[in-house]
């Protein structure tokens, strides 16, 4: 696994807890609450007036617009399905996997690119094996509509229908 450059190590000071491994037998449904319960999120979070994200231990407030509100729900199975973690790299890592595997809205594009631009500063290697994994694979954003058949879904079944390889992309699965 590829690390952080060494003079951004000590930026990245966030205790992470690891993402758990989501076997291919799983329902989806279930795999997306143990993400976020791991994660301290909750799906009333989705449709919450505002979020916030830390940057460098600050807390950040911002508005949760609607398209944020349509996006973030996909977004989090994306992260399921691929294996990424929800910490700085990981959300680097899926915003390049994102962009190839197919964006929707001007919210999507801009949360993905600005993912990217941090990355490339962070694990560029990783960004770019990220990029190349999407190759082939379809994501939620461009067919919403299969979220509720989806999550009647295994993990694996939900991988196979966005042509995400067994396993997940990031080799958490099993």
């Amino acid at each position: 696994m590829l690390n952080p450059a060494p003079w951004m190590q000590h930026l990245l000071q966030v205790s992470m807890p690891p993402l758990p491994v989501y076997s291919e037998n799983l329902p989806l449904r279930q795999a997306r609450e143990q993400f976020l319960a791991a994660n301290n999120f909750r799906v009333e979070d989705y449709s919450a007036a505002a979020y916030t994200v830390k940057i460098l231990g600050v807390p950040l407030k911002f508005p949760n617009t609607k398209a944020h509100q349509w996006a973030t729900p996909l977004h989090d199975l994306h992260h399921i399905l691929t294996g990424y973690r929800p910490d700085w790299i990981g959300e680097a890592e899926i915003g390049a996997w994102e962009l190839r595997a197919g964006c929707k809205t001007l919210v999507v594009y801009w949360l993905d690119l600005s993912g990217v631009v941090i990355g490339i500063l962070l694990s560029p290697q990783r960004v770019w094996r990220a990029f190349r994994a999407a190759r082939g694979c379809r994501t939620l954003y461009r067919n919403p509509q299969l979220v509720a058949p989806l999550l009647q879904m295994t993990v694996g079944e939900a991988r196979a229908a966005l042509g995400i390889p067994p396993g997940g992309i990031n080799g958490v699965g099993q």
